[in-house]
């Protein structure tokens, strides 16, 4: 395992918070250069390249919600995700709503901060 760069793998779900999980590891990514993305949809329907991505570097699962679906197809792959996280909850114990599921809005574009601050807290 290369650990060099760690790979942010967001939940793909139609919430709010996906969106939120989404945007924060998209702006991580952006910001940083040790940070890679990886696509959970294209993971889960086995798309070559991503086979052997997941198994390149560290993982650092942003769920959505309190299912962990990004930890449960990783793990289907054979994969343990190094760290995990879910959106909703620090979301939650600040009472901060995300808005909708296609639009951040304001009082989204502040939860995707506090998002990408708790990542940057996990890596």
């Amino acid at each position: 395992m290369n650990s060099e760069k760690i790979a942010l793998c967001p939940c793909n779900g139609m919430s709010p918070y996906g969106l939120v999980a989404r945007a924060a590891c998209s702006d991580t990514v952006e910001e940083s250069s040790n940070v890679i993305s990886i696509c959970i949809t294209a993971t889960s329907a086995d798309k070559e390249g991503f086979r052997d991505m997941i198994r390149k570097y560290p993982i650092v699962a942003v769920n959505g919600c309190e299912h962990s679906c990004v930890d449960q197809i990783m793990e289907n792959k054979g994969v343990k995700v190094s760290k995990s996280m879910n959106v909703m909850t620090p979301l939650q114990e600040k009472e901060m709503q995300p808005g909708g599921v296609a639009r951040l809005g304001e009082s989204g574009e502040e939860c995707v901060v506090e998002i990408k601050n708790k990542i940057k807290e996990l890596i």
